[in-house]
């Protein structure tokens, strides 16, 4: 195996990438547009949630917690209802998420310390947005009985709950979300680079060129996948970059073995790209091919949805997605301070992924060649 030409292939693969306006976009243009996009549109936080008010009591003490609620951030009041059969079409029409009900001798009841319900109407057709809105609700509440307990001296309940996060300590869904972008970025990326290299061969006319130079089958196959490695570690830093010093994400633990995991997912998702450009004919079929893979890589990684929630068939399914190892080693780096003897358990399982992919990217390779 000569050194000289799979670099000689591999500065002509780099060549053609730079040349061809189309590869150029597709390197630089989505990831960063999709790292903006998901940055700043997906989050489980809900700000400025529409909510509407039906206060019959109007004494002192709903007054209060209705100024609770106006002076958060999680809450925008919209309406101000004045009847019952107000409170349905608010829900039904969706104007607001929530209402708040108030009974008509609330601040009385409290007043003579007994306890006085609050009704909360949630359209529950997002459940997810429900359940988050009502947790707000529920600790606006429970602050709210703790100050009046303690203005009037009575004694705190028993048992408090006193919550500490880890790892996030402002809760920021950001923090979660950004650094698995980088994993579903590298997976775009890397797979369309590698996917189009032969099949931009074929389309053009030069696969059979390349067949008649000294480059052994190996050879091509080395060089072809060291564009895809060296523009994905390319794009990792970038982002990295970006998600540090512009979405302001830590990095608390080891540079070196987060390194270390871009690698292993790069030479993985590589060895896919490759099998899927051995067997597309053309450009458009490889772009096909590469998508056929990145959804259901995506969706079984855990990106979106724990692991842990899906059927046992489908978690055994997940073993051999290497984007699922690589979220593990991202978000422990940057969030929980891990090094390498904590993410050994996610770096073992992405060597095999790599190898066979990789072997069977080669095979197919010499199977097409033939």
């Amino acid at each position: 195996m000569n050194p000289w030409h799979i670099l000689a292939l591999a500065r002509k693969e780099f060549l053609a990438l730079l040349r061809d306006r189309r590869s150029r976009i597709i390197i630089i243009v989505p990831p960063i547009l999709q790292l903006f996009i998901f940055g700043f549109a997906a989050s489980y936080d809900l700000d400025d949630v529409p909510i509407a008010i039906y206060n019959p009591d109007g004494g002192s003490v709903s007054r209060e917690l209705v100024a609770r609620f106006e002076g958060s951030p999680h809450f925008s009041i919209r309406q101000r209802l004045g009847a019952d059969d107000q409170v349905a079409p608010a829900i039904n029409n969706r104007q607001v998420l929530m209402v708040l009900r108030f009974g008509p001798d609330f601040s009385s009841r409290v007043l003579q310390g007994r306890s006085a319900p609050l009704q909360v109407i949630v359209d529950g057709r997002n459940s997810n947005t429900a359940m988050t809105a009502l947790n707000y609700v529920r600790e606006l509440v429970l602050a709210f009985n703790r100050d009046l307990q303690q203005r009037r001296g009575q004694p705190l309940p028993p048992v408090q709950l006193t919550v500490r996060a880890w790892y996030n300590e402002n809760l920021q869904s950001r923090w979660f979300i950004v650094p698995g972008i980088i994993g579903s970025l590298l997976l775009v990326v890397t797979l369309l680079v590698t996917a189009l290299s032969v099949a931009r061969e074929r389309e053009q006319g030069t696969f059979d060129q390349l067949l008649v130079t000294p480059l052994r089958p190996l050879e091509i196959l080395i060089g072809k996948s060291l564009p895809g490695i060296i523009i994905g570690l390319l794009e990792a830093t970038l982002i990295l970059l970006l998600m540090v010093y512009f979405f302001e994400v830590p990095v608390r633990g080891s540079l070196p073995a987060l390194y270390t995991g871009i690698l292993l997912f790069l030479l993985a998702t590589v060895g896919v790209g490759l099998m899927i450009s051995s067997i597309a004919l053309t450009q458009q079929q490889a772009i096909l091919g590469t998508f056929l893979f990145i959804v259901p890589a995506v969706i079984l990684s855990g990106f979106t949805t724990p692991i842990a929630n899906m059927p046992e068939a489908v978690q055994w399914m997940t073993t051999i997605n290497p984007l699922r190892y690589f979220l593990v080693i991202v978000r422990g780096v940057t969030l929980e301070g891990d090094g390498f003897a904590l993410l050994a358990g996610q770096f073992w399982p992405m060597l095999p992924i790599a190898l066979t992919t990789l072997t069977l990217a080669g095979w197919l390779f010499r199977h097409r060649m033939q």
